[in-house]
């Protein structure tokens, strides 16, 4: 990531989309939190001159963060699309469960390819909590979704007055406000007294196809391993129906012995990618030599998914391969 700052004002129109999630819960006879909120009820919380920004409100789902799927996310980049081009909005909200955040934030960055800012929020404590957080959360989403420093950055999360990277965004605590962090690299910047603040720029990931239509998610596995554990799930992947494999590893990228020479033969029949349960730093590439270390799984085939995590890779290679592009291209995806 590079510097220039940018601090500015908010001045777009922007859609506010709703998906569900605890932001749109509340308590049902004491039993927990259930749906209950529409997108409506979120807006008529806001400011007033946070509301005047909002051009648009919209409830596209009302589903637990946990029950959406890629279909779902394609679905959405389509209507962005659709809402960005024909002039009804110029920035835009999705207000969703903090549970597939990460996942939702960095499928839109790989669909939508316009310039319109799409920022992704929701909240920690449900409206039958002490001091929920939606309103906050969303009140500091519109007013980075209409600042012009925003536009051209792809997709964000805002969420605890921080702004993260589509790519580099994830959920790292499971009950605490500060909820989503980029680790290794940290936030883009700030919404601080109703104005965002910017100081640095993030890459950004192509757009996986030129329409997002166009996408047919390709169901990929995510297989995870640990101490002692044996290859039999890799079984399964061969005989299912996956076209894609990813595989979140230890450390820097090695895994059990055991492990090698099924995802060799794997790798001939499919893209497998090889991450890690590390939250901070990249896959190694040349710094292991032994048996199930990175160089040895990249040299029979695996590819390297960087600084993604294996939620994060599965996305991308799930949309790459849906969008028609062919397994042997899958290590340019992976290059960034």
């Amino acid at each position: 990531m590079n510097s220039p700052g940018h601090r500015t004002n908010p001045t777009g129109r922007v859609a506010v989309i709703g998906l569900g999630g605890t932001i749109a819960m509340r308590s049902a006879d004491g039993r927990g939190a259930v749906p209950g909120l529409t997108a409506e009820d979120l807006v008529a919380q806001l400011p007033a001159a946070i509301a005047a920004q909002i051009v648009h409100v919209e409830n596209f789902r009302q589903l637990p963060g946990a029950h959406l799927g890629l279909d779902d996310l394609v679905a959405l980049a389509v209507r962005i699309e659709e809402l960005e081009q024909s002039g009804a909005a110029n920035g835009f909200v999705v207000v969703q469960g903090t549970d597939t955040i990460e996942e939702t934030v960095f499928a839109l960055e790989l669909l939508c390819r316009g310039s319109a800012p799409v920022v992704v929020t929701g909240a920690m404590r449900h409206a039958g909590l002490v001091s929920p957080d939606g309103a906050a959360n969303i009140a500091n989403s519109v007013v980075l979704a209409a600042s012009p420093a925003a536009r051209n950055r792809g997709a964000m999360v805002c969420f605890n007055d921080e702004v993260h990277a589509g790519w580099a965004a994830q959920k790292t605590a499971a009950t605490n406000l500060a909820a989503f962090s980029s680790p290794g690299f940290g936030p883009l910047g700030h919404v601080i007294e109703g104005r965002a603040e910017l100081m640095l720029e993030a890459v950004r990931w192509p757009a996986v196809a030129g329409v997002p239509a166009d996408v047919r998610p390709a169901p990929v596995a995510l297989v995870a391993a640990a101490l002692g554990e044996g290859p039999e799930l890799l079984a399964a992947v061969e005989q299912g129906h996956w076209r894609g494999l990813v595989i979140q590893a230890l450390g820097a990228g090695h895994l059990p012995a055991p492990w090698v020479e099924p995802l060799e033969r794997l790798a001939r029949e499919i893209p497998v990618v090889l991450a890690t349960r590390v939250s901070r730093g990249p896959v190694l590439r040349e710094t292991y030599a032994f048996p199930g270390s990175e160089q040895d799984l990249l040299g029979r085939g695996l590819i390297a998914a960087g600084y993604l995590s294996a939620s994060k890779a599965r996305v991308l290679l799930s949309l790459a391969l849906g969008a028609g592009h062919a397994a042997q291209e899958m290590n340019t995806w992976f290059g960034i």
